[in-house]
């Protein structure tokens, strides 16, 4: 038996937009996102916690793909205090309910990479993956044509995400954040 190869070329636009951060950047790419002024829906934060955070990834596999991570950067599962460890999984399955509801999917991919080379990317901060599917999201553009078929925008994304949470998704107001 053989061993088929898929190139995704797709990637390299995002692993080309890797880079270091500015010289006057401190901490993770996920950090400064959530310490970023903008709204949370310029941010595409879906959801907050006190110590954890829900945020649509911007280089999504399918539509609506999230991320759910802890407001602190840390790196791996072990480095998390109790609290965060308690709110994290929580948070994760709202994610699944909400891209159920929100987004009418037919079933949910939930994975961690821990490490850069475990596929990574961001290594320096602990993230879960939430990533709806459908029957035929994998189809055949993406190989044959470079091309992703996202069918909802990350701002209707959010908007559908947030109206499928459960209890609905805390207004950033309540944090003491501006939104929108």
């Amino acid at each position: 038996m053989t061993l088929d190869h898929l190139w995704s070329t797709w990637r390299s636009n995002y692993v080309s937009t890797l880079g270091d951060p500015p010289g006057d950047a401190e901490g993770t790419l996920f950090e400064r996102i959530l310490g970023a002024p903008e709204g949370d829906r310029e941010k595409f934060v879906v959801a907050r916690g006190r110590r954890c955070f829900a945020l649509l990834n911007l280089f999504p596999y399918t539509a609506g793909h999230v991320m759910v991570l802890p407001n602190r950067g840390v790196a791996g599962l072990d480095d998390l205090n109790d609290e965060e460890f308690a709110e994290l999984w929580p948070m994760v399955r709202d994610a699944t309910v909400a891209c159920r509801e929100g987004l009418g999917c037919d079933a949910v991919n939930v994975g961690v990479n821990l490490g850069a080379e475990a596929g990574g990317s961001q290594s320096d901060h602990l993230h879960v993956h939430v990533v709806p599917r459908w029957a035929g999201d994998a189809n055949f553009m993406t190989a044959t044509a470079d091309t992703r078929t996202l069918p909802v925008s990350l701002p209707e994304a959010w908007d559908r995400l947030r109206a499928g949470w459960p209890g609905g998704a805390p207004p950033a107001w309540m944090k003491g954040q501006a939104n929108d």
